[in-house]
C-alpha cells in the first residue's frame, strides 16, 4: 500500500538567504556608506580622472535636491517659532544674545587663527609667483554692503525663495511670525498649515539624506581628478596650520563655553557628528541644514531657539571660515613680504570680522570673502589663486567646524533661556511667602 508524503510544513520550508552585499551595504549607517564612498571617490578620482570630474553631477543632484527643501522647511520653522515665543520682547533678547556671541566667538577664533599663523610663519617662501590670477575670473572682487543690506530685505519673497535668498526669508519669516503673535488665535489656522508643511519637509529631508553618500562618491571624485595633489607639497604648512587652528576650536574654545553654559558638548558632538562629516565630506553646511535642527530638537533645545539661531547663524556665525581665512591672509602677508607687525594684523581682524558677516553657506564661499579682505589690505590676487589648489582640502574642515559652531551657539542661547527662567520661577516662588505673610498677620487680631 502506497504511503502518502507528508506535506511540507511551514517548518520545513528552506532558510531564507542571507542578505546580498548591496542589501548589507544599503543597511550599514549613513556614516559608513560615506567613508565607503570617500575611498571609493579617492580611488575613481586617481585612477580615472575623467570619469571622476564626470562624478560630480552626483554631488550636484545631491545638493540640488537638499537646497530645494532648505528654505520651504526652515521658514515654517522660524516663523512658528517665533509666533509661539512668549512676546516680541523674547524675540528680541534672543537676537541680541546670538548677535552677540557670534561676535565674540569669532573674534576669538580670528585671534587664535593670526596668533598661530603668525608663530608659525606659515608663508615665508611660498611659491606666489607661480600662482595664476586667471582661476580667479569667477569670482566676486569684493563685498557690497549696500547689496548685502537690500539682500536681507528682498522687495518679492517669492522671487527670494526662488534665488535661494536665506538671509531674506529669516527677515520675512521673522515678521511673519511677529504678526501671527500679535493676532493671537486668528493666526491658528496658518499656523497648523506650516506644521503640516513642515512636517513634510522633514520626511523628504529623511529620503534625501539616504542618497547622501552617493553625493559624496561625486564630490571626492571631482577633487581628486580635478585638482589633484600638485599643490600639496608646498602648501602643508598651510593645510597644517588651518587643521590646527580647528583643532584649537573644537577641542579648547568651544568645550569651554559650553562648560561656562553647562552644554553637554560631548553629547552634543556624538549627536550631531554624522552630520558634521557629511557637511565635512559636501563642503557645504546647507546641505545639512535642516536636519540639523530637527537633531538639536532631539538632543533637547526648544523649538524656537534652534530655528531661530541655526538659520541666523549660518551668515553671522562661519568659526571655521574666518579661521581659514585669518590664516590664509597671514600665509599670503609673509609670502609677499607684507606687514605683519601688531598693529597690522589687529587691523586684519578688523576687516575680517565686518567682511565675514552675510556669507552664504555654500561650498568655497570664503574665497570671495578672502579675495575681498586681501584686496582691502593690499595683498595681489594671484596670491590667493594659489590656494585654491588646496581649497577643498581646508575647506572640508571648516564647513564641519561650522556646523559644530552653529549647533553650539543654539545650545548656549537655548541655555541661557532656560536659566533665565529658572532664576524668574525662583524669584516668583520666594516673593509668594512673602506676600502671605504680612495678610495673615493682618487679620489676625480681627478675629
Amino acid at each position: 500500500m502506497d504511503t502518502a508524503r507528508p506535506r511540507p510544513t511551514s517548518t520545513d520550508t528552506a532558510p531564507a538567504r542571507p542578505p546580498g552585499i548591496w542589501r548589507r551595504c544599503l543597511r550599514m549607517p549613513i556614516g559608513v556608506q560615506s567613508i565607503i564612498a570617500v575611498g571609493l571617490g579617492a580611488l575613481i578620482g586617481s585612477l580615472a580622472p575623467e570619469a571622476g570630474e564626470q562624478m560630480k553631477i552626483l554631488g550636484d543632484v545631491f545638493l540640488n535636491l537638499v537646497q530645494v527643501v532648505v528654505l520651504p522647511l526652515v521658514f515654517p520653522l522660524i516663523v512658528l517659532g517665533i509666533a509661539r515665543m512668549e512676546s516680541v520682547k523674547k524675540v528680541g533678547r534672543i537676537a541680541g544674545k546670538a548677535i552677540l556671541y557670534f561676535e565674540i566667538v569669532t573674534t576669538v577664533v580670528l585671534l587664535i587663527a593670526v596668533g598661530l599663523a603668525k608663530f608659525t610663519g606659515i608663508g615665508k617662501g611660498a611659491p606666489v609667483e607661480g600662482a595664476d590670477a586667471k582661476d580667479l575670473e569667477g569670482l566676486s572682487q569684493g563685498i557690497d554692503f549696500h547689496e548685502l543690506v537690500l539682500h536681507a530685505f528682498p522687495k518679492n519673497i517669492f522671487a527670494a525663495f526662488g534665488e535661494g535668498n536665506l538671509l531674506g526669508a529669516i527677515v520675512f519669516a521673522l515678521l511673519v511670525g511677529v504678526a501671527m503673535a500679535a493676532i493671537g488665535e486668528k493666526s491658528e489656522p496658518f499656523a497648523a498649515v506650516l506644521e503640516s508643511v513642515a512636517a513634510v519637509m522633514f520626511k523628504v529631508v529623511g529620503y534625501v539624506i539616504r542618497i547622501a553618500p552617493l553625493g559624496v562618491l561625486g564630490f571626492i571624485s571631482y577633487d581628486v581628478a580635478h585638482y589633484g595633489f600638485g599643490n600639496l607639497r608646498s602648501l602643508l604648512g598651510f593645510i597644517a596650520v588651518v587643521y590646527a587652528g580647528l583643532a584649537i576650536v573644537v577641542g579648547v574654545l568651544f568645550p569651554l563655553i559650553a562648560a561656562i553654559y553647562r552644554v553637554r558638548y560631548v553629547e552634543l558632538l556624538k549627536s550631531i557628528a554624522g552630520l558634521a562629516g557629511i557637511a565635512f565630506v559636501t563642503r557645504s553646511s546647507e546641505s545639512v541644514l535642516a536636519p540639523l535642527m530637527g537633531k538639536l530638537e532631539a538632543f533637547g533645545l526648544s523649538r524656537s531657539t534652534t530655528s531661530f539661531v541655526v538659520p541666523l547663524g549660518y551668515s553671522f556665525n562661519t568659526d571655521g571660515s574666518v579661521l581659514y581665512q585669518a590664516a590664509a591672509l597671514v600665509f599670503l602677508a609673509n609670502a609677499y613680504g607684507a606687514d605683519t607687525s601688531l598693529p597690522a594684523l589687529l587691523l586684519m581682524v578688523g576687516v575680517l570680522v565686518i567682511l565675514s558677516k552675510g556669507m552664504a553657506g555654500v561650498a568655497s564661499a570664503s574665497i570671495v570673502v578672502l579675495i575681498a579682505a586681501g584686496n582691502s589690505i593690499g595683498l595681489p590676487a594671484e596670491g590667493i589663486a594659489l590656494l585654491l589648489g588646496v581649497d577643498f582640502i581646508v575647506d572640508m574642515a571648516r564647513t564641519g567646524v561650522n556646523v559644530i559652531g552653529n549647533s553650539l551657539a543654539a545650545a548656549v542661547v537655548d541655555s541661557s533661556e532656560n536659566r533665565r527662567e529658572a532664576k524668574r520661577g525662583a524669584r516668583s516662588t520666594a516673593s509668594t511667602p512673602a506676600e502671605l505673610e504680612p495678610t495673615h498677620l493682618q487679620k489676625e487680631p480681627a478675629r
